[in-house]
């Protein structure tokens, strides 16, 4: 089978300038692992023609703007499992990869306390605006490589890397990582015993999110299809240096080489 070509098209939106970068990376698409890994929040980015919302540089380096260590966690197994990866290029304070666009938590006017400027006010079609120069490229990158895999056989799974803070809206977290599914139990529940014979993991259940409420990028690219799926949150503050990031794709890397041997993993199966 011929390499998936995945050329960035030249993007015509005001939004994106020559200077910016592209609103999606691909890591290694013809890797031999039927998994895809995919980091909805990877990038505190903010395009120049956004005047980075009106926030400072304290701002955009805080969980508000991005996953903090998430895209190193995707890095790191993308080279451990020779698996293909798919990180998104923009802040989630744009527009939210992980929400369906329309939803009121797309595009927040109001971040874990913290006001962003130039989500205010914003029209349809501004609104609209972001999700054709932003979201739909992403999620139309997550298409190509998801049918890329499953052509080639066997049927893939997705895996979606993400990072959340210890504390948010004044409210603790105590778990040190979360598994998060909805229907399908194939990757997760094995994943949740291999991360609990673990010394000292503090492993969450759909916890501190519920999949079944927040799963929007695994139900519409795998979920919907009956491919295996599930996300992980790992603690942010695990994440913060490189040693930590190597730990913790060590520890999810371990876990998720035993579970893609499993044959239920490629099977198609709807819950």
């Amino acid at each position: 089978m011929p390499e998936l070509d995945l050329t960035i098209p030249e993007f015509t939106s005001p939004l994106i300038g020559p200077g910016d970068p592209p609103p999606f990376e691909v890591l290694n698409p013809d890797g031999a692992s039927s998994v895809l890994l995919i980091c909805d929040h990877a990038s505190p980015t903010i395009p120049a023609s956004l005047n980075d919302l009106g926030l400072d540089g304290e701002a955009l380096g805080r969980h508000v703007a991005f996953d903090i260590g998430a895209a190193d966690v995707t890095r790191l197994l993308s080279r451990r499992l020779d698996a293909p990866a798919v990180l998104a290029g923009y802040s989630r304070l744009l527009i939210d990869m992980n929400r369906q666009p329309g939803d009121p938590e797309t595009i927040l006017e109001v971040s874990d306390g913290t006001p962003v400027p130039g989500n205010r006010g914003l029209s349809e079609d501004d609104e609209a605006g972001r999700a054709e120069a932003f979201f739909w490229p992403y999620h139309r990158a997550i298409t190509s490589v998801m049918a890329h895999l499953w052509r080639r056989g066997p049927a893939p799974a997705l895996f979606s890397v993400h990072s959340f803070t210890p504390s948010l809206d004044g409210e603790d977290r105590q778990w040190d990582v979360g598994v998060l599914w909805n229907r399908d139990p194939r990757l997760a529940l094995p994943l949740i015993e291999k991360l609990r014979r673990r010394d000292h993991l503090r492993v969450g259940d759909n916890q501190p999110y519920s999949g079944r409420e927040k799963a929007y990028t695994i139900d519409l690219h795998a979920g919907a299809a009956g491919l295996p799926n599930c996300a992980v949150e790992i603690r942010q503050d695990h994440l913060e240096t490189a040693p930590g990031a190597a730990h913790w794709a060590e520890i999810m890397g371990d876990a998720l080489e035993e579970i893609l041997t499993m044959e239920t993993v490629h099977w198609v199966e709807h819950f």
